[in-house]
């Protein structure tokens, strides 16, 4: 699929590729099709020139957008791994991250790298909690725009053209850039980290085959028209639309221009997450041509008010980090299913799907992740999600592991948790309370040690609290946690449902948190 989006993208060089949007809604283009074929390109030369070869495992914390698109067309021409790097996930967890990666070279723009000084304060404001990439002990470049502070370009006195201005991507001769020949055989493409605690985290490893299997999928359910635009933001958006000849939108971060945004585009489909639906949906957004969601649950009702507010067809994906995208069903199919739990859908083409012991689901199939980073390969996934297959559908019952889901992002407490067991603190638990339409609150319920001061335990919790960054809780609660089992383990579900009450009773009284 890679491979098919360089051809498109030469093939069709004026045409725009990444589409932005202005305050008003209006339609700007980012970079046309030759634009961002060139940047590939050069960014290709540019590691090549460092001696970035394949095998290679490159990390990257590049905000999404041409920038980030070309970098993962760069790597795949020379069969680089890439390693996606998280900045909402904090310090402590991107070191963790980083060693067991083992980066031959980190890519960053120059928010990643917000990090100290004058940026600190603009950092915080958007979450980004990292260390100094510079300390990590390897080789740190800047894509795009270089601020004080930043790390040498990558492309080391090389000229690049600007992705907003002028030139229609006529191309660019690889024998003057010595473009190295593409690797044309199956390996290792992308870590994306999922779960795991901050000493061992856990890196699901996909391969050039299974990305491509994963791509290929998503091309076949949306079918993307050549030059009618398309709206979403994610890697598997962007790739099988441009390579079908769609420009891609980036949706809007604030929910009253993304409205205008969609007004003027008309897309022909749609890819937001549940938050991103139900935020548009607030601003009276009108949809157009088919919606898909995923990322969160999506209820039958959400699904019907965005098919209400427009669409010809509202769709509710189920995907993995494992696996994406392993089901799908519209609108009318959830709204029929009057059984109980979660109908997602029937597997899609390609997709296996059992049921173990536990009734946990497990699926594989040509888009399943190859293995886990440091683990044997194996074919089959275990979702974690309770489930059984009804009619040839699956049907979830809810999930085995432990995960809170907020605002479409999936945060691992044990990844956070031992931070928060400082001087004072008996126990500690993050736990999801439910929000609404799918959605959680992440709440930490912390147990003082008997007899300590909880102003104290307060202040000290400032600063773990503070390096969480994105999965920063929703809000903190003092209290027992209950325990069960011979062994008198903490007790998730009982602790869930104890903050929900805590919650419940502070609104009503008016004392917030």
């Amino acid at each position: 699929m890679l491979d098919a989006l360089a051809h498109t993208l030469r093939s069709i060089p004026g045409r725009p590729a990444v589409l932005g949007t202005t305050r008003t809604g209006a339609v700007r283009t980012r970079a046309t099709c030759g634009e961002l074929a060139d940047l590939a390109d050069r960014y290709a030369v540019a590691l090549h020139a460092r001696g970035v070869e394949r095998g290679a495992t490159v990390g990257v914390a590049v905000r999404p957008g041409p920038r980030a698109l070309a970098v993962m067309l760069a790597a795949h021409r020379l069969g680089v791994r890439v390693a996606v790097l998280d900045p909402g996930a904090g310090p402590d967890v991107l070191r963790a991250r980083l060693a067991l990666a083992r980066p031959d070279l980190v890519l960053a723009d120059a928010a990643a790298q917000a990090v100290a000084g004058w940026a600190r304060p603009l950092a915080r404001r958007v979450r980004l909690a990292l260390p100094d990439l510079g300390e990590l002990g390897g080789p740190v470049a800047t894509v795009g725009r270089r601020l004080p502070g930043s790390a040498p370009a990558l492309e080391a006195g090389a000229r690049t053209r600007s992705l907003s201005g002028g030139g229609r991507g006529a191309g660019l001769a690889s024998g003057a850039l010595g473009l190295p020949r593409p690797v044309d055989e199956d390996g290792d493409a992308v870590i994306v980290f999922t779960s795991g605690t901050t000493s061992l985290p856990r890196a699901v490893v996909h391969t050039r085959s299974s990305l491509a299997a994963g791509m290929a999928t998503v091309t076949d359910l949306v079918r993307p028209e050549p030059g009618r635009p398309v709206l979403g933001g994610t890697f598997f958006v962007l790739v099988p639309s441009l390579a079908s000849g769609a420009p891609v939108a980036l949706p809007a971060r604030s929910p009253r221009v993304l409205a205008r945004q969609m007004r003027r585009l008309s897309p022909q489909a749609t890819y937001l997450t549940p938050p991103h639906l139900r935020a548009a949906l607030a601003e009276n957004a009108r949809f157009t041509g088919r919606v898909w969601t995923g990322s969160a649950p999506a209820s039958a009702g959400l699904l019907t008010r965005v098919k209400e507010a427009g669409a010809d067809e509202a769709w509710g994906v189920y995907a993995l980090t494992e696996l994406f995208p392993a089901a799908a069903v519209e609108q009318a199919d959830k709204a029929a299913f009057a059984s109980d739990g979660d109908l997602v859908g029937a597997p899609l083409p390609g997709v296996e799907a059992k049921t173990g012991p536990a009734g946990q689901l497990l699926l594989s199939g040509p888009a399943v992740r190859d293995r886990y980073l440091g683990e044997a390969a194996d074919p089959w996934v275990d979702t974690g999600d309770r489930a059984r297959l009804e009619n040839g559908r699956i049907v979830l019952e809810g999930r085995c592991k432990d995960m809170v889901l907020r605002r479409a992002e999936n945060i691992y407490p044990g990844l956070y948790e031992p931070a928060l067991h400082v001087a004072g603190v008996e126990l500690a638990l993050l736990v999801g309370v439910p929000a609404g339409d799918g959605d959680e609150r992440l709440v930490a319920v912390v147990q003082p040690r008997r007899g300590a001061d909880r102003a104290r335990v307060r202040a000290a919790l400032a600063a773990p609290l503070e390096r969480m960054g994105g999965a920063r809780p929703d809000a903190l609660l003092f209290a027992d946690i209950p325990l069960s089992g011979r062994s008198l383990k903490p007790d998730r579900a009982a602790t869930a449902a104890l903050a929900a009450v805590r919650l419940t009773a502070e609104r009503a009284g008016g004392r917030g948190r």
